[in-house]
């Protein structure tokens, strides 16, 4: 059942900052994630443009070459008013996961990425070891959009019985 699968990506949207204005002084946002078919997305947090959602969506990762994909909207009575969106490239995660990196010191920084053209990174990003896991913080500036960014935490957890990667 799990053979398709080579393991998870947890997603902790942790806050947006600086988020448009799509209501008359304020915003409903509420982010959503997706991977493939997969869509799964946060509570709404009402009449706030620097929302902490401190929540954690996990994602089931077949193919890490497909990007996340994020877009915040604000929630309104009939149509919801998109504030931004974003892709997110897994694979730096999971390169450092393929590295099967044992006996490291906890918070030892393996990668850092920063921001360019083909990302939507607003600053550096470091890819490292925390507690035997795998994780990134990022801070994503949204695109489509007149401001806005999303601090977000990546978690690679393996699968028992999955392909892995």
């Amino acid at each position: 059942m799990l053979d398709h699968l080579v393991g998870l990506v947890r997603v902790r949207v942790v806050r947006g900052v600086n988020l448009a204005i799509r209501d008359l002084r304020s915003s409903d946002p509420y982010v959503v994630v997706r991977i493939g078919m997969q869509k799964l997305r946060t509570k709404v947090i009402k009449k706030n443009t620097n929302p902490e959602w401190n929540e954690e969506l996990t994602l089931s990762i077949e193919d890490p070459a497909h990007p996340v994909k994020l877009e915040v909207f604000d929630k309104d009575t009939f149509v919801d008013d998109s504030m931004g969106n974003a892709e997110l490239d897994i694979r730096p995660l999971v390169e450092v996961v393929k590295m099967k990196l044992q006996d490291v010191a906890d918070g030892t920084v393996v990668k850092k990425l920063v921001p360019n053209r083909q990302n939507c990174l607003a600053e550096e990003s470091s890819i490292y070891i925390s507690e035997g896991k795998v994780k990134q913080d990022l801070v994503i500036r949204l695109k489509n959009v007149e401001c806005g960014e999303i601090e977000l935490q990546l978690q690679w957890v393996d699968l028992p019985g999955s392909k892995g990667v």
